[in-house]
């Protein structure tokens, strides 16, 4: 591992830190290949933050080619104990518009072939993800939601699909009829591997669109990449800007579980 650089990680797209002064850019080797690109350090509010985006800083890694294994490995060779992972999301319900912040505390997978574990022997670990995200983390970005007045859901609960294919009617419709509440491609398996590693995750789905559309409504059309990038990048400030306030708003010390679920799944062995 590398010598400790950084406490808090950001998975996310380039504008991030780009108002950021001070950025030190640097390469990290895992055993799982490399990353998707070199992870930025800078200075948010005095807490030393590492910033890597997941798809590249050209965009050219689709959801299904993210190494994420190599991804949380080197926030981790960076020391960091504490990862957020903002992204873009379509909303499943007709109460979560557009430019709408979601807090997810739950995931569904519908993903597959994706490298997402570390743990392939010789000791066998069934890590609980019955609590994938951190408590803490997700109640204190709470907290900065208010102090902004940015409309957010509290809780909420992510369907990961594959990509990089858009859903069809009738999958948004059965996504919805089971009531989970936004859509995404790469929550997972980044948010479980960064459990396995210990650190606590944060998700924050920016709600860019309708998914498949929104029905009883034809004047919603159904979503397409460049409206995704248009309204999530009208509202990268306003995310800034939170994440601006989250961090230094981060205790200390961590007062949750997020790092004992390796130690707990593996009984004291």
């Amino acid at each position: 591992m590398t010598e400790a650089r950084a406490d808090v990680g950001i998975f996310g797209g380039s504008g991030f830190y780009s108002i950021a002064e001070d950025v030190e850019e640097l390469w990290i080797e895992t055993p799982y290949g490399p990353p998707s690109d070199k992870v930025a350090l800078l200075t948010i509010a005095g807490r030393r933050v590492a910033f890597l985006p997941r798809h590249g800083k050209d965009h050219r890694l689709p959801p299904h080619r993210i190494n994420y294994r190599a991804n949380l490995w080197a926030m981790k060779a960076l020391g960091v104990r504490r990862v957020i992972g903002p992204c873009a999301a379509g909303s499943l319900q007709p109460d979560i518009p557009p430019g709408t912040f979601v807090l997810c505390d739950q995931f569904v997978n519908r993903t597959w072939g994706r490298a997402d574990t570390f743990f392939d022997g010789p000791i066998t670990t069934h890590i609980s993800a019955a609590d994938p995200y951190c408590p803490e983390m997700r109640a204190v970005a709470a907290r900065s939601c208010q102090r902004l007045g940015i409309d957010y859901r509290p809780t909420g609960t992510v369907v990961v699909v594959q990509g990089p294919r858009f859903s069809t009617r009738a999958e948004s419709r059965e996504f919805r009829e089971r009531g989970w509440h936004v859509i995404n491609m790469t929550q997972y398996p980044e948010v479980i591997l960064a459990r396995e590693l210990g650190m606590c995750y944060l998700n924050v789905s920016l709600v860019t669109d309708y998914d498949a559309g929104l029905e009883g409504h034809p004047e919603v059309r159904p979503v397409t990449h460049q409206e995704v990038l248009r309204v999530f990048n009208s509202n990268l400030e306003r995310l800034r800007t939170l994440l601006w306030e989250l961090i230094p708003a981060l205790p200390a010390e961590r007062g949750c579980a997020c790092g004992r679920a390796v130690e707990e799944a593996r009984g004291g062995h």
